[in-house]
């Protein structure tokens, strides 16, 4: 094993030696770093040309980082299971379910008389449990993820409808809405979750063993098998990880909203998947990008933003998403082709 990652090292070196020091920057990480941060920036100009001071305010960008927090600590959990080999569907639904469950009068009056704390460990507990229940069919039950998490999409969106009764539930317990709905330093609590998630999602993924077998597993299952590491185990690992994520993502949806219902997270898989192929995060696994997987987020959100105050209708909207998301796709293929090539020569 030693000596294929020694060669795989050195050809892609040679790669880059190939291309010259611009080509290698650019084929790189950072590479690909500085072309979102440039489409982001571009982005930024658009909005300010077409909706003036709207745009270029304090309080929108403040109302752009909201809104890509919930989206991003999901992403963030998304990017380990697709660096994994794997898919999740159901995040949203997830979502929901655990928005619902913790703000159900039961939870809440037990936070009355505990702590709301007790609201948020109910969330985490729900997304984990839902997590784990997709790690176990896919991992050991030989499930295809696709499928297996396509069937908790629907039955965490049902069972969020029954706990909710279709109703919305709202928020009662004030000491949870003040404290998440605050600020410190005039940054948003959200935001801040959001940018301590991303920063323990980096560090997970690129300076831990757990990073490492998730992105072996992904790359190359029966090698990582053979290599000692426990690849089924891992892979449920992974589905708890974004279920945790989603706990969490519903916590700060419910502080948002300050409410708990089953309509939470509608079409955030798509935003969530989208967010983290534009970063760079390979589809076939082997490969992502924490940081990657950040500006893909605020990419997708400034454009909603962008689309919103210029009046463009949802259904263009993501008519324009898919577009993205399909041209995303074509540019990684494109990238991975050029890989082996280089890998070849």
């Amino acid at each position: 094993m030693p000596k294929q990652e020694t060669s795989a090292v050195a050809t892609e070196g040679d790669g880059a030696r190939r291309s010259g020091p611009l080509g290698g920057l650019v084929a790189g990480a950072a590479g690909r770093n500085l072309g979102l941060v440039i489409a982001l920036l571009v982005l930024c100009v658009v909005g300010l040309v077409t909706a003036g001071d709207r745009f270029g305010s304090l309080d929108n960008a403040m109302t752009i980082l909201r809104l890509a927090s919930v989206t991003g600590v999901v992403a963030v959990g998304m990017t380990f299971v697709i660096c994994g080999g794997g898919i999740d569907l159901s995040v949203g639904a997830i979502v929901a379910l655990s928005s619902v469950w913790a703000t159900t009068l039961a939870t809440q009056a037990m936070a009355a008389d505990f702590h709301w704390i007790v609201m948020v460990f109910t969330a985490l507990v729900v997304g984990a449990a839902c997590g784990l229940v997709n790690g176990i069919l896919i991992a050991y039950g030989k499930v295809a993820p696709f499928i297996a998490t396509l069937a908790m999409l629907a039955a965490a969106r049902g069972l969020a409808e029954i706990i909710a009764q279709r109703k919305t539930q709202i928020v009662r317990e004030r000491g949870f809405i003040d404290f998440f709905g605050g600020s410190v330093l005039g940054i948003p609590v959200l935001v801040i979750m959001f940018a301590v998630v991303a920063v323990i999602g980096w560090v997970l993924l690129n300076r831990t063993t757990f990073g490492r077998r998730t992105l072996a597993i992904g790359g190359n299952p029966e090698a990582a098998r053979l290599a000692g590491i426990r690849v089924q185990r891992h892979t449920a690992y992974l589905y708890v990880l974004i279920g945790v994520a989603c706990g969490i993502a519903a916590v700060m949806l419910m502080a948002r909203t300050t409410t708990g219902t089953s309509t939470h997270g509608n079409l955030l898989e798509l935003d969530t998947i989208a967010a983290v192929v534009i970063g760079g995060t390979l589809l076939s696994g082997g490969r992502g990008t924490i940081v990657g997987t950040v500006f893909g987020v605020l990419i997708f959100t400034t454009l909603s933003n962008v689309f919103t105050l210029n009046n463009v209708d949802t259904s263009t909207q993501a008519v324009a998403k898919g577009a993205i998301i399909i041209a995303a796709v074509l540019l990684q293929q494109r990238v991975a082709a050029r890989h082996r090539e280089s890998a070849k020569a």
